[in-house]
């Protein structure tokens, strides 16, 4: 799936080509506006999104297993960037 992200680090938005399964994605239940909808590992970096119509956040070198698969540490980590 062909998706529009923005990457903190090159400080623009930029496209990517993933695919979402349940062995790269986590999702998170219950959300409303500016919660963590879902994270995805692709390509080595972590993609977070937010419920709502903001991009998804690209964070280079880090996995879902690097925040240990939470919903607050991925909130913490994008506010970050």
């Amino acid at each position: 799936m062909e998706m529009t992200v923005y990457n903190p680090q090159k400080g623009r938005v930029e496209t990517i080509d993933t695919v979402f399964t349940d062995e790269n994605t986590t999702w998170f239940d219950h959300c409303t506006d500016g919660d963590i909808y879902m994270i995805t590992d692709f390509e080595g970096d972590l993609l977070i999104r937010e419920f709502g119509y903001t991009y998804p956040v690209r964070i280079y070198d880090m996995c879902r297993a690097d925040i240990g698969f939470d919903q607050k540490k991925a909130q913490k980590l994008k506010n970050r960037y």
